[in-house]
């Protein structure tokens, strides 16, 4: 097995686009309606949306292969980028999906060990995530990588209130 990372660029928009509403469709079909997730899909992953996305200099899309087949994709976010206000000292990942055929085969932790490595590049000393409170395999999953819930935030599909944990995960603090 091999997972490789690589970073997006403006070149990748075509193929970021299609993960996104692939694996947001995938992930979220089965809870909202059809025109909820179809307006959603196409107020967020909109061409325009996503190139000032990947033009933002406080924030990054990586994608993911697992033996050279594009698996999922990350976006994080620093500084002025993250979706709420945590403060300079947080790194958001913003985004992580990984495709239904690759699920369970490490893409997951090898795309947080990603974030982590960032948020120590850029010295940040925590990072933060928002997960539906009903994706209880997401959330499993967070906790087992070192995330504990910290707070929550209201997530509209639509006229669909949904709640979204936000989950935290401090980083050990290197020696200088």
């Amino acid at each position: 097995m091999a997972i490789e990372i690589k970073k997006c660029t403006l070149k990748d928009l075509s193929t970021l686009q299609k993960i996104s509403i692939e694996t947001f469709r995938d992930t979220f079909k089965d809870h909202n309606t059809a025109e909820d997730l179809q307006n959603y899909l196409e107020k967020a992953y909109n061409t325009e949306q996503l190139r000032t996305e990947l033009l933002n200099t406080d924030s990054a899309f990586y994608f993911s292969y697992y033996n050279n087949e594009l698996a999922g994709y990350l976006k994080i976010n620093i500084n002025e980028a993250q979706t709420e206000t945590n403060g300079t000292e947080f790194l958001e990942v913003e985004k992580i999906y990984i495709r239904t055929d690759f699920k369970e085969k490490g893409i997951g932790t090898v795309l947080i060990q990603k974030a982590t490595e960032l948020a120590s590049k850029y010295q940040k000393n925590k990072i933060w995530l928002g997960v539906w409170e009903q994706n209880f395999a997401a959330i499993a999953f967070y906790e087992r990588m070192g995330f504990i819930q910290t707070s929550n935030h209201t997530f509209f599909m639509g006229d669909n209130e949904q709640t979204d944990f936000i989950m935290t995960k401090e980083l050990k603090k290197t020696k200088e």
